[in-house]
Protein backbone atom coordinates (compact mmCIF):
# COMPACT_ATOMS: atom_id res chain seq x y z
CA UNK A 1 0.00 0.00 0.00
CA UNK A 2 1.39 3.36 -1.12
CA UNK A 3 1.91 6.08 1.77
CA UNK A 4 0.24 9.30 1.97
CA UNK A 5 4.02 10.60 1.32
CA UNK A 6 4.37 8.20 -2.01
CA UNK A 7 1.02 10.02 -3.11
CA UNK A 8 1.56 13.49 -2.87
CA UNK A 9 5.11 13.53 -4.43
CA UNK A 10 3.64 11.38 -7.51
CA UNK A 11 0.48 14.24 -7.41
CA UNK A 12 3.22 16.85 -7.06
CA UNK A 13 5.07 15.27 -10.67
CA UNK A 14 1.56 15.58 -12.49
CA UNK A 15 -0.19 18.48 -14.25
CA UNK A 16 -3.43 18.90 -12.03
CA UNK A 17 -6.02 19.63 -15.47
CA UNK A 18 -4.47 17.35 -17.95
CA UNK A 19 -3.43 14.45 -15.85
CA UNK A 20 0.20 14.80 -18.02
CA UNK A 21 3.67 15.34 -16.59
CA UNK A 22 4.24 18.76 -15.66
CA UNK A 23 7.67 21.08 -15.30
CA UNK A 24 8.92 20.16 -12.29
CA UNK A 25 8.90 16.43 -13.65
CA UNK A 26 10.20 17.24 -16.73
CA UNK A 27 12.90 19.33 -15.31
CA UNK A 28 14.15 16.42 -13.00
CA UNK A 29 14.05 13.71 -15.19
CA UNK A 30 15.85 15.17 -18.37
CA UNK A 31 19.13 15.85 -17.38
CA UNK A 32 19.31 12.02 -17.23
CA UNK A 33 17.71 10.38 -19.80
CA UNK A 34 19.87 8.06 -21.77
CA UNK A 35 21.49 9.92 -25.08
CA UNK A 36 23.51 7.39 -27.00
CA UNK A 37 20.70 7.42 -30.11
CA UNK A 38 19.61 10.99 -29.49
CA UNK A 39 17.30 12.98 -27.22
CA UNK A 40 14.51 15.11 -29.34
CA UNK A 41 12.81 18.10 -26.98
CA UNK A 42 9.58 19.16 -28.50
CA UNK A 43 7.77 22.12 -27.32
CA UNK A 44 4.25 22.55 -28.43
CA UNK A 45 2.37 25.74 -28.16
CA UNK A 46 -1.17 25.73 -29.37
CA UNK A 47 -2.47 28.12 -31.79
CA UNK A 48 -4.08 31.10 -30.78
CA UNK A 49 -5.13 29.50 -27.86
CA UNK A 50 -6.09 32.88 -25.91
CA UNK A 51 -9.16 33.24 -28.54
CA UNK A 52 -10.36 29.81 -27.72
CA UNK A 53 -11.12 30.82 -24.00
CA UNK A 54 -12.31 34.31 -25.22
CA UNK A 55 -14.57 33.32 -27.50
CA UNK A 56 -15.80 30.01 -25.95
CA UNK A 57 -14.88 30.54 -22.49
CA UNK A 58 -12.41 29.05 -20.02
CA UNK A 59 -13.94 25.63 -19.23
CA UNK A 60 -14.40 24.68 -23.00
CA UNK A 61 -10.73 26.12 -22.80
CA UNK A 62 -9.37 23.74 -20.31
CA UNK A 63 -11.36 20.94 -22.42
CA UNK A 64 -9.66 21.50 -25.15
CA UNK A 65 -5.92 21.49 -23.34
CA UNK A 66 -7.00 17.97 -21.44
CA UNK A 67 -7.83 16.83 -24.82
CA UNK A 68 -4.53 18.19 -26.57
CA UNK A 69 -2.27 16.31 -24.03
CA UNK A 70 -4.02 13.19 -24.94
CA UNK A 71 -3.47 13.49 -28.36
CA UNK A 72 0.38 14.34 -27.98
CA UNK A 73 0.57 11.40 -25.66
CA UNK A 74 -1.30 8.90 -28.15
CA UNK A 75 2.09 6.98 -30.69
CA UNK A 76 4.37 8.22 -28.08
CA UNK A 77 6.89 5.39 -27.62
CA UNK A 78 7.73 3.26 -24.19
CA UNK A 79 10.30 6.12 -22.78
CA UNK A 80 8.93 9.53 -24.25
CA UNK A 81 6.75 11.10 -22.22
CA UNK A 82 4.78 14.26 -22.47
CA UNK A 83 4.93 17.22 -20.17
CA UNK A 84 2.63 20.21 -19.37
CA UNK A 85 5.37 23.13 -19.65
CA UNK A 86 3.23 26.12 -18.47
CA UNK A 87 -0.40 27.42 -19.50
CA UNK A 88 -0.75 26.54 -22.86
CA UNK A 89 2.99 24.88 -23.53
CA UNK A 90 3.60 21.34 -23.56
CA UNK A 91 7.24 19.29 -24.21
CA UNK A 92 7.35 15.88 -25.99
CA UNK A 93 10.61 14.32 -24.42
CA UNK A 94 11.77 11.68 -26.73
CA UNK A 95 14.88 9.89 -25.51
CA UNK A 96 16.80 7.51 -27.52
CA UNK A 97 15.13 8.34 -30.44
CA UNK A 98 16.84 9.81 -34.00
CA UNK A 99 16.69 12.86 -35.75
CA UNK A 100 14.48 11.39 -38.51
CA UNK A 101 12.19 9.23 -35.94
CA UNK A 102 11.98 12.84 -33.82
CA UNK A 103 10.14 14.73 -36.89
CA UNK A 104 7.92 11.94 -37.54
CA UNK A 105 6.44 11.75 -33.75
CA UNK A 106 6.36 15.62 -34.13
CA UNK A 107 3.98 15.51 -37.30
CA UNK A 108 1.94 12.77 -35.97
CA UNK A 109 1.02 14.42 -33.44
CA UNK A 110 0.83 18.26 -34.92
CA UNK A 111 -1.80 15.80 -37.61
CA UNK A 112 -3.85 13.98 -34.85
CA UNK A 113 -4.14 17.70 -32.85
CA UNK A 114 -5.06 19.50 -36.43
CA UNK A 115 -7.44 16.81 -38.02
CA UNK A 116 -9.29 16.17 -34.42
CA UNK A 117 -13.11 16.59 -34.72
CA UNK A 118 -13.23 20.10 -32.50
CA UNK A 119 -16.65 21.09 -33.75
CA UNK A 120 -17.78 18.21 -31.44
CA UNK A 121 -17.07 20.61 -28.47
CA UNK A 122 -18.03 23.40 -30.08
CA UNK A 123 -19.25 23.95 -33.21
CA UNK A 124 -16.78 26.12 -35.54
CA UNK A 125 -13.98 25.31 -33.02
CA UNK A 126 -10.64 24.62 -34.78
CA UNK A 127 -7.23 23.97 -33.10
CA UNK A 128 -3.76 23.35 -34.17
CA UNK A 129 -0.52 23.52 -32.95
CA UNK A 130 3.00 24.37 -33.54
CA UNK A 131 6.07 22.84 -32.87
CA UNK A 132 10.04 23.66 -31.90
CA UNK A 133 11.82 20.58 -32.03
CA UNK A 134 15.58 20.39 -30.51
CA UNK A 135 17.42 16.86 -31.05
CA UNK A 136 21.04 16.06 -29.32
CA UNK A 137 23.06 13.92 -26.90
CA UNK A 138 23.48 16.58 -24.30
CA UNK A 139 19.98 17.21 -22.58
CA UNK A 140 19.26 20.31 -20.30
CA UNK A 141 18.05 23.73 -20.39
CA UNK A 142 20.08 24.90 -23.45
CA UNK A 143 17.92 21.74 -25.49
CA UNK A 144 15.02 23.41 -24.03
CA UNK A 145 16.12 27.18 -24.65
CA UNK A 146 16.62 25.73 -28.86
CA UNK A 147 13.31 24.21 -28.80
CA UNK A 148 11.91 27.24 -27.97
CA UNK A 149 13.40 29.34 -30.32
CA UNK A 150 12.45 26.89 -32.94
CA UNK A 151 8.59 26.87 -31.74
CA UNK A 152 8.77 30.82 -32.21
CA UNK A 153 10.03 30.06 -35.73
CA UNK A 154 7.26 27.56 -36.01
CA UNK A 155 4.64 30.61 -35.12
CA UNK A 156 6.97 33.63 -37.05
CA UNK A 157 5.89 30.75 -40.08
CA UNK A 158 2.64 30.85 -40.06
CA UNK A 159 1.40 28.43 -37.14
CA UNK A 160 0.38 24.56 -37.75
CA UNK A 161 3.96 24.12 -38.61
CA UNK A 162 7.17 21.86 -36.84
CA UNK A 163 10.63 24.22 -37.29
CA UNK A 164 13.56 22.19 -36.07
CA UNK A 165 17.24 22.27 -36.92
CA UNK A 166 18.76 20.56 -40.18
CA UNK A 167 22.31 20.95 -40.14
CA UNK A 168 23.32 24.21 -39.42
CA UNK A 169 19.92 25.78 -40.31
CA UNK A 170 16.99 26.17 -38.57
CA UNK A 171 13.88 24.22 -41.13
CA UNK A 172 10.27 25.26 -41.03
CA UNK A 173 8.03 22.50 -42.38
CA UNK A 174 4.58 23.54 -43.88
CA UNK A 175 1.70 21.51 -44.22
CA UNK A 176 -1.19 22.14 -46.15
CA UNK A 177 -4.98 20.89 -44.98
Amino acid sequence: MRSALDIARAGSLRDPLTSSYNRRYLDQRLPDLPTSRGLAVALVDLDRFKSVNDTYGHLLGDRVLCRVADLLQEGLPPDAFCARYGGEEFALVLPETDHAGAVRLAEAARARVARHRWSELRPGLRVTISVGLAHGRTPGPHQLRRADDLLYAAKHAGRNKIAYQDSESARVVTYSE
